[in-house]
C-alpha cells in the first residue's frame, strides 16, 4: 500500500500540470485510505513544479528496476 513519503510515478501525462508519464513524484497526503493521493512533483534541485491530487491508478510505487530519466520542466 503506497503512504506518505512514498515516491511514486505518474502513470499518465496531466498536461494542465506539465507532467508527464513517468514523473517522479512525493505522496504528501492519502486520502480514505488510499482512495486519492496529494502527490508533490519537484526538480531534481528541489523545487516544486506541481502539487496534484490523483487516483490511485495514475501511480504506480517505484520499483527497484526502475531507472532515473530527466526532462526539462515547463515554465
Amino acid at each position: 500500500m503506497i503512504k506518505e513519503l512514498d515516491i511514486v510515478v505518474l502513470k499518465e501525462d496531466l498536461p494542465a500540470e506539465g507532467l508527464k508519464a513517468g514523473d517522479v513524484g512525493c505522496i504528501v497526503m492519502v486520502y480514505e485510505d488510499g482512495k486519492g493521493f496529494e502527490v508533490e512533483f519537484t526538480t531534481l534541485i528541489g523545487k516544486t513544479i506541481s502539487v496534484v491530487t490523483v487516483p490511485p491508478a495514475a501511480i504506480r510505487p517505484l520499483e527497484p528496476t526502475d531507472i532515473t530519466h530527466a526532462r526539462a520542466a515547463l515554465a
